[in-house]
């Protein structure tokens, strides 16, 4: 192959492809080599919830950046963005406790929050249990996405309105680096050149470097969703996160009363064994989606976790969505899991190799919130922009 990239981004899903975007933007020639047609791991498994309440101070910064980057990129070519907001609804006295804190770390780093009374939740959300709400937490700047929809439609931006060139179903194989530029050698034989190599695929990290990949911190945490079949004239906006969320999100571990709450919560209960917190969220087809759940294993170790789908977490989730809202129906058309890798010790996992490839991966569950704007940073980190 004759072309010479400034960069090649080994890995087509969110975190890849936003790396790429702020590279065209800065005006870089740049390629994205994915091993399949079209990602279809991590990014396109999720919820589609652009949360940054949810994230500690570092990661709602790049959330906020993200909300800036898809809202203009939303203006441009449809990517499914939909600017529905984000609620966390409290149902006792310690989680209102936690939403109310909250609130004022909001308030203090200038991102908007509104505390909602009871009766303000039943209103704004149909079908809600007058028997379990106390209060919520509403951040109207959030978004929601389809997730099987955006990443592909991102892409299909990138190539037509910015010169991104795409290869799919290719597979790398080798990655060489030598005096100023990398070579890439795909599995059908192309050779590609680059300036830089940005690696943020699990796979090819794990093929392409054993060593590191070996020594580093990383698991992968497995993931139970289900998808009810179409509400019938209902509708459910934005994304839903209920008590179980607030005694899980980074956030609320910057509140002051956090450590207490938890350290009189049980732990020996079926939603700690499987990491359950109980999200909802409307797909544009009218149905929703409710989940979920978390399992753990070193990524050396992946298939330790399998593929089957506990029914009993499933039943379970089922069972307290029904306490928190009254559906039109919960007759479930879809059940999947989904896996993304993070680091047990530090927020994403980063490592260079000979200055010119960069391992970045492990980002976690903040993926699709967080990537566009980590990644803009991290461009200009990487190329010494401005």
């Amino acid at each position: 192959m004759n072309t010479k990239y400034d960069l090649i981004v080994i890995g087509g899903g969110v975190l890849g492809t936003f790396h790429a975007y702020h590279a065209l933007q800065k005006g870089l020639k740049v390629a994205i080599i994915e091993k399949d047609k079209l990602p279809v791991s991590a990014t396109v498994r999720n919820f589609g919830q652009v949360v940054p309440s949810g994230m500690d101070t570092k990661w709602q910064n790049y959330g906020r950046e993200s909300l800036k980057i898809y809202s203009d990129i939303q203006s441009q070519f449809d990517i499914s963005i939909r600017k529905n907001g984000s609620v966390y609804l409290a149902s006792n006295d310690e989680e209102v406790q936690l939403i109310e804190e909250l609130s004022i770390i909001n308030k203090n780093n200038g991102y908007e929050s509104l505390l909602l009374t009871k009766e303000q939740c039943l209103e704004k959300y149909s079908g809600l249990r007058n028997d379990y709400i106390k209060a919520g937490l509403f951040f109207p700047e959030e978004v929601t996405v389809e997730p099987r929809i955006m990443i592909n439609r991102l892409l299909e931006f990138l190539i037509k309105n910015k010169g991104l060139a795409y290869f799919g179903n290719t597979k790398v194989v080798r990655c060489d680096s030598l005096l100023n530029e990398v070579v890439v050698l795909t599995a059908n034989g192309e050779i590609h050149k680059t300036s830089k190599v940005i690696l943020c695929c699990g796979s090819e990290f794990k093929t392409l470097y054993p060593d590191v990949f070996a020594k580093s911190d990383l698991e992968v945490t497995k993931l139970q969703m289900l998808q009810t079949k179409p509400q019938a004239d209902y509708q459910l906006k934005g994304s839903v996160l209920t008590g179980l969320s607030i005694r899980r999100y980074e956030a609320f571990y910057e509140c002051p009363s956090f450590d207490g709450i938890k350290a009189k919560e049980a732990s020996d209960s079926f939603e700690k064994e499987w990491g359950v917190h109980i999200l909802f969220k409307q797909a544009t087809d009218g149905s929703v989606i409710i989940g979920d759940s978390h399992e753990y294993a070193d990524a050396a170790n992946i298939d330790d976790l399998g593929f089957d789908l506990r029914m009993d977490v499933d039943e379970f989730m089922i069972t307290e969505a029904k306490k928190i809202f009254n559906l039109p129906t919960f007759e479930i058309q879809n059940r999947w899991c989904g896996m993304y890798s993070q680091c047990k010790e530090n927020d994403i996992f980063e490592h260079t190799i000979e200055n010119n490839i960069h391992i970045v991966t492990g980002i976690g569950g903040k993926g699709m919130t967080g990537s566009a704007g980590f990644s803009k940073e991290n461009i200009k980190n990487i190329f010494n922009l401005k």
